[in-house]
């Protein structure tokens, strides 16, 4: 069993290494195919890629936080990330097909 954190942003790759998680591989992009049962995924996936992590039987594990609209669009730090309250949330994610 793998624990993938998911990032293409330096500042949450810092934050993360701050948290009481064992992270086995830091990837900026998730291959889905790569993903296996019991594996975790950690980030902030579209809800697509976190339905497909789930279907695997993989647990996702999101990075939730509160940004303010003057906060949005750019490279956060760890500790910004901090002040915006920063945290991991498990979802279960599933398509329903229309």
């Amino acid at each position: 069993m793998t624990t993938y954190f998911i990032s293409r942003h330096p500042g949450a790759r810092r934050w993360i290494a701050r948290q009481p998680l064992r992270i086995d591989a830091m990837v900026t992009h998730l291959d889905v195919a790569t993903i296996r049962q019991g594996d975790t995924v950690i980030g902030s996936l579209p809800a697509n890629l976190a339905a497909a992590v789930c279907q695997s039987g993989a647990r996702y594990l999101h990075v939730s936080l509160t940004l303010p609209p003057t906060a949005r669009g750019r490279e956060l730090t760890a500790d910004e990330m901090d002040g915006y309250g920063a945290h991991i949330e498990e979802y279960r994610v599933l398509r329903v097909s229309l």
